[in-house]
């Protein structure tokens, strides 16, 4: 729920309230009784969970939500970089010989 900042045009409060989207804003003090206005500031936003700050970044090693995301890769074994290293090899092996 948002938080809303209200003042007392009579007794200059000033004081936070929090409201739903759809509440009607307030208009007499409960306090004092004087007439109020809602006042603009700045949103409050929390972040919450992993890569927000900077101590999150730059983890290696880490199964927390940062690691391979259970995707496989070339280097985990599953075959695409040995692939690459014999065709590499055989065309070494075929140029030598032309030679």
């Amino acid at each position: 729920m948002p938080l809303y900042e209200y003042q007392c045009d009579q007794c200059n409060e000033i004081f936070e309230v929090m409201q739903k989207f759809s509440d009607a804003p307030l208009s007499t003090h409960d306090k004092c009784g004087g007439p109020l206005r809602r006042l603009i500031s700045v949103p409050a936003i929390q972040f919450k969970g992993t890569g927000w700050y900077i101590t999150d970044y730059g983890r290696s090693g880490n199964s927390g939500g940062n690691g391979k995301n259970g995707k496989s890769s070339a280097s985990d074994g599953s075959g695409g970089a040995g692939s690459s290293a014999e065709s590499s090899a055989k065309t070494s092996d075929t140029a030598a010989k032309k030679s």
